[in-house]
């Protein structure tokens, strides 16, 4: 059976496994240890020791985006790409803006609120950057959506898939979008799928769970990763202080370095 390491907050997760329900594959999920030293099956499978990745007997396949072409390629029934190459192009680039940019923007987000990075007027400030550029987000969804019942066209796929865990994400977050928009209503609309109400259901399990951890943070038990868009984020919304204190204080960390 096929192996997912995962976490159930974990955007890059949601959108794999929504595809594996999508194409009606069993799967078994396991989450590494991120705390003490993860299992060695765990980081063979994904070097960079960041979820999610995928097993499938003695194939590993890390990063959510290749495990997707992985399981098209392999499961191409159903299709979650459409047929036509610019639409699927299409679709593949909506994820990369939702992978890189969308994500690095609830990512900051929930290093002010929940980890607890930035107080005061810094918090606040940084808040309503990140409610601006999520507006701007709103925006552009809402020209790629135009009048196609589904991002993907006729129906849900990979378009789809790599929207609704930022765009719900951001929605938790206080910051959905405009009630009496296409984009609330294919919000609504998606969330009704099974795929997307069992793993939205196990997100907010998992977010019940994620309380006083700001301790926990700057003790460096726990180290968020700061990497390519995230640190972008935090350094173009007013951050850069966070970023030198969490290299001193040791409390946060960048990709590993290959041995």
């Amino acid at each position: 059976m096929l192996h997912l390491y995962e976490h159930p907050l974990s955007p890059f997760a949601q959108k794999v496994k929504i595809a594996l329900h999508e194409k009606g594959l069993p799967f078994e999920t396991s989450m590494p240890d991120m705390f003490g030293s993860p299992e060695e099956r765990f980081v063979n499978a994904s070097p960079r020791r960041e979820v999610p990745s995928l097993v499938d007997g003695e194939v590993s396949v890390f990063d959510s985006t290749i495990i997707l072409e992985y399981l098209e390629d392999k499961w191409p029934a159903p299709p979650l790409l459409p047929r036509d190459p610019a639409q699927r192009a299409r679709a593949r680039m909506i994820e990369e803006i939702c992978d890189t940019y969308f994500e690095a923007i609830n990512w900051g987000l929930a290093e002010i609120r929940v980890f607890g990075r930035a107080k005061g007027e810094l918090a606040d400030a940084m808040t309503a950057r990140a409610g601006r550029q999520i507006a701007g987000m709103h925006g552009w969804l809402a020209r790629q959506l135009g009048p196609r019942s589904y991002f993907n066209g006729d129906v849900f796929g990979w378009a789809d898939l790599s929207v609704q865990p930022y765009l719900a994400a951001a929605a938790l977050n206080g910051f959905p979008p405009p009630g009496d928009s296409a984009l609330a209503t294919w919000l609504a609309r998606v969330a009704e799928r099974p795929s997307v109400q069992k793993f939205a259901a196990a997100a907010l399990e998992a977010l019940s769970g994620f309380a006083n951890l700001g301790p926990i943070v700057e003790s460096g038990v726990f180290l968020r990763e700061y990497r390519d868009h995230r640190l972008e984020w935090m350094m173009r919304s007013g951050g850069s202080q966070i970023v030198l204190d969490g290299m001193t204080k040791k409390n946060i960390r960048f990709a590993i370095e290959l041995e």
